[in-house]
């Protein structure tokens, strides 16, 4: 059987394309986040800008709708002095039937060196990285239910900020495993980087059935799933990709799964409290948790630019 190599990767095993977090070595993870750690003091200079990708241009598709992802994205290439361009699905070809191949033919005519991508579809981003030229880089930006490895990076920067050690974590993921993109790409890293206990919490209909093949410990009580965690991470419930009834109600999830401060309390002291955003105050976590001392999820965003800048700056800088 022929070795395959992972498409993210180029012969030297340097990144040109983030995919997943799936798969990539441990030293490229480690690399992703120093190169972060460097431009996160960007965001206090009064001119917030570095040359780094001046002259290349990078194409933003959201075919989902997104704030924190698409804005931020904008934001790391701008800041790297990049030429952005934002398409307007709904305002697209793509709205009047034009295929996804077709779409990026196009726009790779006008010149794109990095595709960024959010696609209702699992394996959007990988296809396209099939179909691109040697110079062209794509970065996903969240594909179905598959894979946010931005996400995840920005997580894991986010843990190894506060935290710093992986190796002696107890981290549990809460709520909606089930359609999480965010914790199986969460998942991967965390186990690439040495986290001994990952927990995945929830309700038996919304944790997948091969979530302990991955390695990882199902409670589904949250107390259970809490108790002395260094690090809580709570997802939003959903809705629009369920289908059936997995849940009695959202006030029944908040009622079982909610995080208050109360339940905050099984966690270790030092705990902290994160989440990927959009946030259902009263859903899967109370506000006062939200905006309670504990919480990182301001900073999350704040760190989510320099590790997408970090993306940008070492796939641009990395030839196929």
């Amino acid at each position: 059987m022929l070795y395959k190599r992972n498409p993210q990767l180029n012969k030297n095993g340097e990144l040109i394309h983030l995919l997943s977090t799936e798969g990539l070595p441990k030293a490229t993870l480690l690399h992703i986040l120093d190169t972060a750690s460097s431009f996160v003091s960007v965001s206090d200079r009064e001119v917030k800008k570095v040359p780094l990708l001046r002259g290349k241009s990078v194409f933003n598709l959201f075919f989902e709708n997104s704030t924190r992802t698409r804005t931020t994205f904008d934001i790391a290439a701008t800041r790297l002095s990049a030429d952005v361009i934002t398409l307007d699905i709904a305002r697209s070809s793509a709205s009047k039937g034009e295929s996804l191949l077709d779409t990026i033919a196009n726009l790779s005519a006008m010149a794109a060196d990095i595709f960024v991508v959010r696609h209702g579809e699992s394996g959007a981003p990988y296809l396209i990285a099939q179909h691109v030229r040697p110079h062209v880089h794509v970065i996903n930006a969240g594909d179905g239910r598959h894979a946010h490895p931005t996400q995840a990076l920005l997580d894991m920067y986010t843990i190894r900020h506060y935290k710093k050690d992986f190796t002696q974590l107890t981290v549990a993921i809460v709520g909606d495993v089930l359609h999480s993109r965010v914790a199986r790409s969460d998942i991967h890293a965390l186990s690439t980087l040495g986290c001994p206990e990952v927990r995945v919490v929830g309700p038996k209909t919304l944790v997948p059935a091969d979530m302990a093949q991955m390695g990882v410990r199902v409670c589904n009580t949250l107390e259970e799933g809490i108790r002395d965690a260094d690090v809580i991470i709570m997802l939003r419930l959903q809705n629009e990709r369920m289908t059936g009834a997995l849940l009695p109600s959202s006030q029944e999830f908040f009622k079982s799964f909610g995080l208050t401060e109360g339940k905050l309390r099984l966690a270790k002291p030092d705990a902290i409290v994160m989440h990927p955003g959009p946030i259902n105050r009263g859903v899967e976590i109370d506000s006062a948790v939200v905006d309670g001392a504990q919480s990182v999820i301001l900073p999350q965003v704040t760190f989510g630019i320099a590790v997408r800048m970090a993306v940008m700056s070492i796939v641009a800088g990395n030839e196929a």
